[in-house]
């Protein structure tokens, strides 16, 4: 299984630090062959000695350049960053990247040999059209995208799921990951109100290969206590 935790516009770098550490301390106890994934806000990103994988939220596809306010490889290179999100509905949904935009992203970052976690889901009102209206959706979401890349995972994330404490059913999850499976065959993460009370039940799904996680990343009790279900 992999545990990828987003923090979104959480904590600072002192707090990921201490955060990380203690991480750091339950290392032994994590199952030979899962994997932790940790993306902080970009100003906590700093070279940590941990046994985990440090990515970022987001970055700019550019070398360097005149991009006032963004990030780019030369600045992710300095802490050996090589693992990316791309395609959050939150920043498709609330900072209006366009699906050409969110390729040309992709494209940048698969030549840079990035791993990628690429992110899709369907807002309510396409859930309530039903599977096949869900399954069409999301494919929309892998216009100009190689999905043949290898160093690449997909996380799908259903917007209605996201931060409302309501997740996706056990049937919703496995039809639509059984669905996506047989147009994408990479690793498959779940988002959406993953917690405590539901990790076991959504990683037991055939075909969830993973879960990415947002508010019950936050704190490392309630982090370690889906690692380590």
């Amino acid at each position: 299984m992999i545990y990828a935790g987003n923090f979104k516009t959480n904590h600072t770098r002192q707090s990921t630090r201490e955060y990380l550490m203690k991480m750091q301390l339950h290392h032994h106890k994590i199952k030979e062959g899962d994997r932790v994934l940790i993306f902080p806000p970009i100003t906590a990103i700093d070279n940590y000695d941990v046994n985990f994988t440090i990515g970022v939220q987001n970055a700019y596809p550019i070398q360097n350049g005149a991009f006032t306010g963004e990030v780019g490889v030369e600045q992710l290179e300095e802490f050996n960053i090589k693992t990316i999100l791309i395609g959050h509905s939150e920043r498709r949904e609330v900072l209006g990247e366009s699906q050409e935009f969110i390729a040309k992203k992709f494209n940048f970052f698969k030549d840079m040999g990035f791993e990628i976690i690429y992110c899709i889901g369907e807002p309510l009102e396409v859930r309530e059209e039903g599977e096949e209206a869900v399954i069409k959706y999301l494919l929309t979401q892998f216009k100009g995208i190689d999905t043949e890349y290898d160093n690449f995972l997909v996380a799908y994330e259903p917007i209605w799921a996201i931060g409302t404490g309501r997740s996706a059913t056990v049937e919703e999850i496995a039809s639509t990951h059984n669905e996506l499976k047989r147009y994408i065959n990479k690793p498959l993460l779940y988002g959406g109100s993953v917690k405590g009370s539901n990790i076991a039940e959504i990683s037991a799904i055939d075909n969830v290969d993973g879960v990415l996680v947002g508010g019950a990343s936050l704190k490392t009790e309630s982090f370690l206590e889906l690692v380590l279900h």
